[in-house]
């Protein structure tokens, strides 16, 4: 069940913030001054952008972390997720992932202990 979750949360974490931002990159075009000086327009709009950088660096941590504690492979995806689109997308893409994983590694473990018996 939760897998659904995180799959819903992997599209709305595209969806919304892609939802803003190609607007703003028809409206602006792909330039980075324009958004770097409207990110730093007042110091709530900078307090939001830092929260977010730091969020999405402890995020890519984490993933290479916990991923090489649980022996996952394509660690890059989340990582790539995260910096493409934001923690929106890094986190749940990440622990669908790592669910999907859990959930392999135990019906291979429950696979053996019956092979065993």
């Amino acid at each position: 069940m939760i897998k659904y979750v995180y799959g819903i949360l992997c599209i709305l974490g595209i969806v919304l913030p892609y939802s803003m931002l190609i607007p703003w990159v028809s409206e602006n075009g792909l330039s980075v001054v324009t958004l770097c000086t409207q990110i730093s327009e007042d110091q709530i709009s900078s307090f939001a952008w830092l929260d977010v950088l730091i969020s999405a660096c402890t995020l890519i941590a984490f993933i290479l972390y916990e991923g090489k504690q649980q022996k996952m492979t394509k660690l890059w995806l989340p990582v790539m997720g995260t910096m493409a689109v934001g923690v929106s997308f890094g986190l749940p893409l990440f622990l669908l992932m790592r669910q999907c994983h859990l959930e392999r590694v135990e019906l291979a473990v429950g696979h053996r202990e019956q092979v065993i018996n």
